[in-house]
């Protein structure tokens, strides 16, 4: 199987079998429009050469042809796939990370916010140290022996709770020593709360940090509001910018949500880039259809184009010497994942749980809403060794959809939960996240050949 495509002067073929990428002129990706893998025999056929001799001589048609042919010979096209990986395996790995869920509250009400206000349904909760202590046993426990290991504090608001933030680090760090563990923590905030005591021990102990904030002004106080249904913009903009200044190189980016009522989110983008942060990521509202601010079909083709004119803006800024880095437009073609990684989307249920104030345990912290994935409890010390070895053997052969998809090996049938909301089935990816992860891998794609042929670096 291959997929071709135009973009921004480059004709790309992505051989989707054996991961080989390659950038051909006019002759070769026209020839390819024209044939399909069983027909490259010793020489073009009379019906390709009637087709093509009027747009190109025929020793360049030739000559291209046999090229194509050594790639096909090579395994570079139309390689077969490995039956072997079809087969039902199960990757049941250790634990290694946690969404620690340290905040069932929130100081802002976002109308979007999939967690019901930082509730996630149920009631507001912050969760106490001893739970936390417990969390941090669970996954030392849990990751047999594994060294390297990653909490990440989530809500809600984690900041709402920031002293068992801290006695939860201080806590892993110490037991990490007994235990021969190493363990990273990131954390993800809206930014109302941050002040220099806070920052200060984000830089000093956090290696990542998740900066919410939607982009210009008017797009994001229409959805990021305050208790009093106030603008969080003004509020938070200034503290975002003292907390990226002083965290230096350390990891650290701004995400952004867009809605129905942004799809010119580009525009969102090179504002929050213009107020000096760098590093940069974007995604779709996961939304009821029945919500005005849902993203629908109907939006698509205004979508798809936005992040075309994203990775073309890229180009420009890149040309210009600018710095700048789209999260989700980082792709490596060189060094690119294991075979494992290829066949499973996120390791949620398997690797990753996410845990509630309440010690309970779920596949991950978007999950926390349905009961029925529920894997257990911290208090009660029982986990459901089943469901995690249910989660472990989902892979895109598990996902009939993905199986004739180009995208397969780069999406991996995208986010279970999201498939979940929309499709009540982890299996059945949601149809309009698979046409923009396809967009998003198009446009990242194109990049990669425009900085190799550049010489740019990022």
């Amino acid at each position: 199987m291959i997929h071709k495509y135009k973009l921004n002067n480059f004709n790309i073929v992505l051989d989707t079998n054996s991961g080989a990428i390659h950038c051909v002129d006019d002759v070769c990706y026209d020839i390819l429009e024209n044939m399909s893998g069983e027909d490259f025999k010793n020489k073009p056929s009379n019906l390709l050469l009637k087709k093509l001799l009027n747009k190109y001589d025929k020793n360049e048609i030739v000559e291209s042809y046999n090229e194509i042919c050594g790639l096909v010979e090579n395994g570079q096209l139309f390689s077969q796939e490995n039956e072997f990986y079809k087969k039902n395996f199960s990757f049941n790995f250790q634990i290694t990370a946690l969404c620690l869920n340290i905040s069932h509250d929130c100081n802002l009400r976002c109308k979007y916010c999939f967690a019901y206000n930082g509730t996630f349904g149920s009631e507001k909760k912050l969760m106490d140290l001893n739970t936390a202590k417990k969390a941090v046993d669970f996954l030392i426990e849990k990751s047999g022996d594994m060294y390297n290991l990653e909490i990440d504090f989530f809500g809600g608001e984690p900041l709402l709770n920031f002293e068992v933030v801290k006695q939860t680090v201080y806590y892993a760090k110490n037991i990490g020593k007994k235990y021969n563990k190493k363990f990273k923590f990131t954390i993800t905030t809206n930014g109302l709360l941050l002040n220099e005591d806070n920052i200060y021990f984000i830089n000093e102990e956090f290696y990542n940090v998740v900066l919410s904030l939607d982009g210009r002004k008017s797009i994001n106080d229409k959805f990021r509001i305050t208790k009093l249904k106030e603008g969080s913009y003004d509020s938070i903009v200034p503290k975002f910018k003292k907390l990226v200044e002083s965290r230096k190189d350390k990891e650290c980016y701004v995400r952004a949500t867009y809605t129905r009522y942004n799809l010119d989110f580009l525009q969102d983008i090179l504002h929050i880039y213009n107020l000096g942060f760098e590093n940069l990521s974007v995604e779709p509202v996961i939304a009821d259809c029945n919500l005005d601010y849902s993203i629908g079909e109907e939006n698509l083709e205004k979508i798809l184009l936005e992040y075309e004119n994203l990775a073309n803006k890229i180009i420009e800024f890149e040309k210009e010497s600018k710095k700048i880095n789209f999260f989700l437009y980082n792709i490596d073609l060189e060094n690119s994942p294991c075979k494992i990684k290829r066949l499973k989307s996120c390791s949620c249920g398997n690797e990753y749980v996410a845990i509630t104030p309440q010690g309970d345990i779920f596949p991950c912290h978007q999950f926390v809403n349905y009961s029925e994935f529920k894997m257990g409890n911290l208090y009660s010390n029982n986990f459901n060794e089943d469901l995690k070895l249910k989660f472990s053997k989902i892979t895109i052969y598990k996902k009939e959809k993905c199986e004739s998809c180009w995208a397969k090996f780069y999406c991996t049938g995208g986010c279970n939960a999201n498939n979940y909301m929309f499709n009540k089935n982890i299996c059945k990816p949601y149809e309009i996240s698979c046409k923009i992860q396809k967009k998003k891998l198009e446009c990242a794609i194109m990049l990669k050949f425009f900085r190799n042929f550049n010489k740019i670096s990022v």
